[in-house]
């Protein structure tokens, strides 16, 4: 069996019944939620499957069902022949692989991931701020936006900077609630064809959130790590973490720092994986990834129906066929 690059989806990937068709279908799934719910103290499979919608969305628990729904998939996938050369996530994401890569128990990573979401929820509390997807334009001519913007030093418009760094023409930007508004017009002037605000509870990967990097900080000095099984590629510094001692800083260092799925996706494209699978959630990623490495076309599973496919495909032997365009 060839390689396979593992794609591990962000918050903003959730959705109202997320894992309930694979929590039916498969007992250890099933116990998988179970053990969630022991845990978190709280019931997520019931806000992930029956919501409400807005609960859902919330960041301190958007996090924690993402996780959970990417790694039951995997639970599903991990008894076959699959050799996984390389893993990453967008932004949460980079958690869930860790926890594919047995960086730290299920568990820890509950905790982590809930304390993560907790955490910015209340940093973005404390400073309000927005973000916004700004297409069209490419990541050079956002950060010289946002750094004319940032010249000015209005305190009346605060600080907004490149946050995603998503692909060709997707830019999403982050700051201060008037600097996110002042970025979205002044874009348009730019030439962006459209700016798109998030429905986010503050400015991720962005300044603003240095308060709550520092505690998060300590939450993962708590926490056991160890080597992961495959590399992760690190959102914000784009290096190949195997090692325990760099898995830290690397979250940490992400939570103020863009973004950087296009550089990213480049790396894992030097491992050279004959197969990309999407897990979890949505598929977001696949759509980046086609766009930033053409030729590609990655697999995405998030239900049952996915996982069936698959699992057949893979048992005829032929599922790397349209796994990448030669």
């Amino acid at each position: 069996m060839s390689g396979v690059a593992l794609l591990l989806p962000g918050q903003g990937s959730q959705y109202v019944g997320m894992g309930h068709d694979l929590a039916h279908s498969y007992p250890e799934v099933r116990e998988l939620y179970e053990r969630a719910d022991e845990e978190l103290g709280f019931s997520l499979s019931r806000l992930s499957w029956e919501g409400p919608e807005n609960d859902l969305r919330a960041t301190e628990n958007a996090q924690p069902a993402i996780l959970v729904h990417s790694f039951a998939v995997w639970s599903l996938l991990k008894e076959t022949p699959l050799t996984v050369m390389v893993g990453a996530g967008h932004s949460l994401g980079e958690l869930s692989a860790h926890l594919i890569a047995g960086s730290f128990s299920f568990e820890t990573a509950l905790r982590i991931t809930r304390r993560r979401g907790t955490l910015m929820a209340a940093s973005g509390e404390k400073r309000p701020g927005g973000m916004a997807a700004v297409i069209g334009l490419e990541a050079d001519d956002v950060g010289d936006l946002c750094y004319e913007i940032n010249s000015l030093e209005d305190p009346q418009i605060g600080l907004v900077v490149p946050a995603n760094l998503n692909g060709p023409g997707q830019v999403v930007i982050s700051g201060d609630v008037a600097a996110v508004e002042f970025a979205k017009t002044e874009a348009e002037a730019w030439g962006a064809k459209r700016t798109i605000p998030l429905k986010v509870s503050g400015a991720f990967h962005s300044p603003l959130m240095d308060d709550m990097a520092e505690e998060f900080s300590k939450v993962l000095d708590e926490s056991k790590m160890l080597d992961p099984r495959f590399p992760v590629i690190s959102n914000a510094t784009v290096e190949s973490v195997s090692e325990a001692n760099n898995i830290r800083r690397t979250l940490v260092s992400q939570l103020t720092s863009p973004v950087r799925w296009t550089e990213v996706v480049e790396e894992m494209s030097r491992f050279e994986p004959r197969t990309w699978l999407e897990l979890g959630p949505g598929n977001t990623l696949s759509g980046l990834v086609r766009r930033i490495e053409k030729g590609i076309r990655p697999i995405c599973i998030g239900d049952s129906g996915g996982v069936e496919s698959f699992l057949g495909t893979l048992s005829a032997g032929n599922i790397i066929e349209g796994a990448v365009d030669e």
